[in-house]
């Protein structure tokens, strides 16, 4: 969320930034609104000023008469400021509303364009797998090894169900160890947060209400996370952290939960998107500085790609385009990966910073050298998503036998150096 003094202050400047983002939002209706919000907040402060004079009165009133009259004063503004109480309540409903549809602003670095189809590529690493063979898709390498159940996934959750199975399931647990040991050594802190939170928390990360449809709600009207940054975020709301915390990293690991509702008939073959997964996900908070945010985003996403070269899968990085940021962004790398089967790089990680967008509807503060308060800065970063990255692992190690090699780094966790 932004302040909305800085909205009205850089009110050009947000302009941009949603058309860059491609966001509708009224925000001259937003100004307008806060307008009137202020307006009874100043008439509403001031009667409650005359009404604590009057009733400090009272007490020490000359005689009854005027003691009367005092307190006939007091229940008349008293029955005033319930009516600017009242006044203010649709218009703090409106103001609420669009506050929290304003969208962060884009760094310059950030790219024009509409969709993911203008992110612009920066980065590549490794060869794209050429077999001399006829190579299969993992599908048929994983059905073949016994390692995934799609049928019987789909009879028991439905569309897009699925087992992992045997060496599916190991591998999933090797990658699992992997990944906690090699972002560990980074200095991030494991931490399993809650799966289901309140809707506080997305609204805090900036998930709702852009993204209500594709979130699973309880019958409580609690939500099924889709990424462990909600609950981790969480983790530190409506506290002060001492700035020797910073920065502070934590390694969420977690089930999620989508419902890919804007994904109909995409991607329906396999495990590229499914409706609950897991993943381990970098989250940080540092000091409210850009050059400090800017320093952890570079660092982050290049703790994923150190760790995708680790796995010997190539790779390449985007940048996003202002059309695929989501609100709250400042600026996000996706790392993908190389798909042999499709012949094109399929998203594996997102690596973004927010600067105080986050951290001001959590209200995660901390002070700084001059004791004054200041709001935090966050970023995440996946880590590591499964089972999506068996796509790519099984597609690239395959071998012509029809066996599938297993990275180096991952054997000591997998117990044997082949499946099949």
């Amino acid at each position: 969320m932004l302040d909305i003094k800085f909205i009205r202050e850089n009110l050009e400047v947000v302009k941009m930034a949603a058309v860059k983002k491609r966001t509708d939002i009224e925000l001259d209706r937003l100004i307008a609104v806060d307008d009137m919000r202020r307006d009874i907040m100043t008439r509403f402060e001031t009667k409650r000023a005359e009404q604590k004079k009057v009733s400090d009165g009272i007490p020490t009133a000359s005689d009854d008469t005027v003691r009367q009259q005092l307190i006939a004063e007091m229940q008349s503004l008293k029955a005033e400021i319930q009516k600017e109480e009242e006044a203010l309540k649709p218009v703090m409903e409106e103001w609420q509303a669009l506050m929290l549809q304003v969208p962060n602003v884009p760094d310059m670095s950030v790219p024009d364009g509409e969709s993911d189809e203008d992110n612009e590529e920066i980065k590549t690493w490794g060869e794209q797998k050429q077999f001399s063979f006829a190579a299969k898709d993992h599908v048929d390498l994983m059905t073949a090894h016994n390692m995934v159940d799609f049928e019987r996934g789909t009879k028991v959750h439905g569309f897009r169900g699925y087992y992992l199975i045997g060496d599916g399931a190991k591998l999933t647990w090797a990658i699992w160890n992997y990944a906690n040991q090699f972002f560990q050594a980074k200095g991030f802190v494991p931490i399993i947060p809650p799966t289901i939170v309140r809707k506080a928390n997305l609204y805090g990360t900036g998930h709702l209400p852009n993204e209500a449809d594709d979130v699973y709600q309880t019958q409580d009207e609690d939500y099924l996370i889709g990424t462990s940054e909600v609950s981790v975020m969480g983790y530190y709301s409506d506290e002060i952290l001492d700035k020797s915390q910073f920065p502070v990293k934590f390694l969420g690991y977690s089930p999620c939960y989508r419902r890919e509702a804007g994904s109909h008939g995409k991607d329906t073959r396999g495990l590229i998107r499914v409706h609950e997964f897991q993943k381990l996900e970098q989250v940080m908070l540092c000091e409210a500085s850009h050059e400090e945010s800017v320093k952890w985003h570079e660092w982050i996403n290049r703790n994923t790609e150190e760790f995708i070269e680790s796995l010997g899968i190539p790779y390449r990085t985007v940048i996003n385009c202002g059309g695929d940021l989501g609100q709250g962004q400042v600026k996000k790398y996706d790392v993908e990966l190389w798909v042999p089967g499709e012949k094109k790089y399929r998203e594996i990680s997102s690596a973004s910073y927010f600067h105080d967008f986050q951290t001001r509807r959590f209200n995660i503060r901390y002070k700084d050298e001059d004791g004054k308060t200041r709001y935090a800065h966050s970023l995440n970063c996946t880590a590591i998503p499964t089972p999506r990255i068996l796509v790519s692992l099984m597609e690239n190690f395959q071998q012509e036998d029809g066996s599938i090699s297993v990275p180096e780094v991952l054997r000591p966790f997998f117990g044997k150096d082949r499946i099949g």
